[in-house]
């Protein structure tokens, strides 16, 4: 589950983004708790200019567990940055974070590609992206925007996920589902 950024969950979101398996991985690193509601508060502010898309992902009881954003949003694009808290890792809270999330992206926000740019070390984030079927490796595709990220540096692979890909995939499954729901009532 997925809600708006506010300041009422910053105290337990600070906690689990400062454990040292997460930290490294956070785009926006705060160094302290009035930090960390100083980046929340600009978030909210960013979010209503509409540079970026910033949500909470919270467990089954509404406790929030990390956040999933859209960063440096313009021409219908923008920049996925994801964490979850150290104790989430594994739980299956991920995927179905995403799913939530780019379904609101791609088809209440208009949203057209996500991009990824994943540190070449951080193979737990580059396992869970090749595992998607509808992201693709854009090192070449886009190549131009791989060597902006990585300005002069080879740290980052990128990945786009386009909202046709997106699309087709959730169509494709959908299609597998209901012809397995036919399959099972012809038995």
């Amino acid at each position: 589950m997925l809600k708006k950024r506010d300041f009422y969950e910053s105290q337990t979101l600070y906690e689990l983004m400062v454990h040292p398996e997460v930290f490294p991985f956070v785009r926006h690193k705060a160094y302290s708790y009035d930090e960390f509601l100083f980046l929340t508060k600009q978030t909210i502010e960013s979010e209503e200019r509409g540079e970026l898309i910033s949500r909470t992902i919270l467990d089954e009881w509404g406790t929030p567990i990390g956040t999933i954003n859209l960063f440096d949003v313009q021409d219908g694009a923008g920049f996925l940055g994801t964490w979850l808290g150290k104790p989430y890792h594994g739980k299956g809270y991920n995927q179905p974070a995403k799913d939530h999330f780019f379904e609101e992206l791609f088809y209440e926000l208009d949203i057209q590609s996500i991009f990824m740019r994943i540190r070449k070390v951080n193979i737990r984030s580059t396992k869970a992206a090749e595992k998607l079927p509808y992201v693709v490796f854009a090192n070449e595709t886009r190549k131009s925007l791989l060597d902006e990220i990585n300005d002069g540096e080879d740290i980052y692979n990128l990945y786009e996920i386009s909202r046709d890909q997106y699309t087709l995939y959730k169509l494709r499954t959908g299609h597998e589902v209901l012809h397995e729901e036919h399959q099972l009532k012809e038995a």
